[in-house]
């Protein structure tokens, strides 16, 4: 008889492969991307990204990270999240939400969302604690 392990966690969540990262790779730019693809959480963190290293207002930043985010959440639900358990960094796919995490984290920082700053870095530290130290540590 087999027995289940009541202590054990969920299994980590896998993203199926985002074929807007394709198109980043081959160096289109996030903004055209993200008209292709709007529901794609890798397009989004692109955008963010890319609108940082720009000189973006904080606010601009952040709205495309919140977006990034929740397509996200809805991608991660779709594909058996329940709500916590391990997103993996070293699973290419889950890279678009853990990216658009760490820059809505640190765009709330800076714009003094002080609560919401602890909330993602939290759920970014929890998610995956190599994203976490990649991108925040």
């Amino acid at each position: 008889m087999t027995h289940q392990d009541l202590m054990a966690g969920p299994p980590p969540t896998h993203l199926p492969a985002d074929p807007a990262t394709d198109e980043l790779a081959a160096g289109t730019e996030p903004a055209e991307v993200v008209r292709r693809h709007p529901a794609s959480p890798a397009a989004w963190a692109a955008l963010a990204t890319a609108a940082k290293e720009a000189g973006a207002e904080d606010v601009t930043i952040y709205a495309y990270a919140r977006v990034g985010y929740h397509r996200s959440l809805d991608m991660l639900r779709r594909n058996g999240w329940k709500g916590h358990g391990p997103v993996p960094w070293e699973h290419e796919p889950n890279r678009g939400f853990l990216t658009s995490l760490a820059l809505l984290a640190e765009q709330a920082k800076a714009i003094g969302e002080t609560d919401e700053w602890e909330r993602c870095s939290e759920f970014l530290r929890d998610s995956s604690p190599t994203a976490y130290d990649t991108l925040l540590g």
